[in-house]
């Protein structure tokens, strides 16, 4: 029996979903071994979670195990020439740059937030402002080492155990452990980027825009008002700063010249911001918040250039500490979708308009420029993809999920695909239509390959995963079942 002092509240990043799990901390391969085959013992099951900054059920694994990998963060090697880092995988985007800036190098593919561990990143494999030019964070791993529930260790590159390497990464931890990371970083010249702002009236001109300008820049992003009914928003674009552009470049490409600032207009302490923001956290505070917005971008920034520095403009969502706490007890959920060239304005027209018409919409959207990929579990198309921030309240729960479902079927009708770190609303059957049996036959055998005891296993794969393995196979990869008295 597993000792009652390893149960631990974990919820997800929205704090949307909360569930009590055996927590453990491993900081060897040796002990993530020694888990595997405890959790084979206890008939119990295995999630991987690195800082937990998945939205929906990706890294929580009710009434079993939960292996936190954040003190695995060494940093093994570190070639300032080439620009080749080798990592563990609780390594952070945050500790990552901030140990190669200095000399000139800043990771190819980041989110919006640094504070992801590698391993959760590529678990996910994560994308970012430049995704239609620099692809998935995946695209730029040279090598990784990863411990299979058999025991086995692999090597994997794009040209080594290449079915591996294809599908691990992306799997949201479902096939193995990454112990072991090499990337290949970007050389700079600058901490600093060239920003260019401009506002849009409607979403069918931004989404125009952010195809015809993506080959003049870096980085491209629309922020979109979901409470408008044409989706109105406004548009930051970015560049490197070329050699000899800055006249001062060591200056900015020290960590001290990156860090955000700990209070707002010097006064008021971020971390306290999140509690004054709940105020607009409801239908008349957000219109407020994002009429206010887009007023302030068609005026004072409509086709302004400045510079910002590398920081500032990635992670933007750091910019208030706990601001996911600011839309109230029940949390928040994050809908993001990914649509053709064709369908996209059509489609996520309507999606809006759905969400004002039930009442529901949505507070934060973010729209971004996609191009495909070859990963096995990939989100990834030739298109756009807009995410949408709803907040969770007692009474809409069920509404939500409601919304969600005809939004779902809107995608899947335009050709769209979804993406496992943002999902809490998906059912099997719309990830069996958008992933299709050839990827799950893949998936299943992948899985009967690396976890023959299917000891990998998250909320998430029991909702949307497992139930297509039963229909293609049944009595294949089930894995241990939930019971009610785990805990006993």
């Amino acid at each position: 029996m597993l000792s009652l002092d390893r149960l631990a509240p974990i919820d997800n990043f929205g704090h949307s979903i909360k569930t009590v799990s055996y927590l453990y901390r491993p900081s060897t391969v040796e002990q993530i071994v020694e888990l595997f085959r405890l959790a084979e013992r206890h008939g119990l099951t295995i999630a991987l979670r690195g800082a937990g900054r998945t939205y929906g059920d990706g890294a929580l694994n009710a009434g079993h195990i939960v292996l936190d990998m954040r003190r695995m963060n060494r940093i093994l090697d570190w070639n300032p020439e080439t620009g080749m880092i080798r990592v563990e995988p609780g390594v952070t985007l945050q500790q990552l740059w901030q140990h190669t800036l200095e000399d000139g190098w800043w990771p190819p593919v980041v989110s919006g937030t640094q504070f992801p561990t590698l391993g959760g990143a590529l678990g996910m494999n994560i994308h970012g402002k430049n995704n239609w030019k620099n692809g998935t964070l995946g695209e730029h791993v040279l090598e990784f080492e990863a411990l299979l529930p058999t025991g086995e260790t692999v090597s994997c590159s794009p040209t080594c155990n290449a079915d591996l390497f294809y599908s691990l990464i992306g799997s949201a931890g479902l096939l193995g452990v990454f112990t072991s990371i090499t990337l290949q970083l970007k050389k700079l010249y600058s901490g600093n980027v060239r920003v260019s702002a401009w506002a849009t009236p409607n979403l069918r001109e931004m989404l125009t825009d952010l195809d015809r300008f993506k080959a003049d820049y870096d980085y491209i992003v629309g922020w979109v008002d979901g409470l408008n009914r044409n989706g109105r928003g406004q548009i930051h674009a970015a560049d490197y700063l070329r050699e000899g552009e800055d006249p001062h470049p060591t200056q900015t490409l020290r960590v001290e010249y990156q860090t955000l600032p700990d209070t707002f207009f010097g006064v008021v302490p971020k971390s306290m911001m999140w509690l004054g923001m709940r105020f607009f956290m409801n239908n008349p505070g957000a219109w407020l918040i994002n009429t206010a917005k887009y007023l302030h971008a068609r005026t004072l920034e409509h086709n302004k250039q400045y510079l910002q520095s590398l920081v500032a403009f990635n992670f933007l969502l750091d910019y208030v500490p706990n601001w996911e706490r600011s839309y109230g007890p029940e949390g928040m959920i994050q809908y993001q979708s990914f649509l053709p060239l064709e369908t996209a304005a059509e489609t996520y027209l309507e999606m809006l308009r759905l969400c004002q018409r039930r009442g529901l919409p949505t507070y934060l959207g973010v729209t971004k420029r996609h191009r495909p990929d070859k990963f096995l579990l990939t989100h990834a198309v030739n298109g756009y993809s807009l995410a949408m921030d709803f907040k969770v309240t007692r009474s809409n729960r069920a509404r939500l999920q409601q919304l969600a479902d005809e939004m779902n079927q809107l995608v899947l009708q335009a050709g769209g695909r979804f993406y496992f770190a943002k999902d809490s609303t998906l059912t099997p059957e719309v990830a069996a239509r958008y992933l299709g049996e050839e990827t799950l036959r893949r998936l299943r055998a992948l899985k009967e390959r690396c976890d023959p005891h299917s000891l990998l296993q998250t909320d998430l794969y029991r909702r949307l995963i497992r139930p297509n393995f039963e229909r293609l196979a049944p009595n294949v990869c089930a894995g241990p079942a939930l019971t009610a008295n785990v805990v006993t």
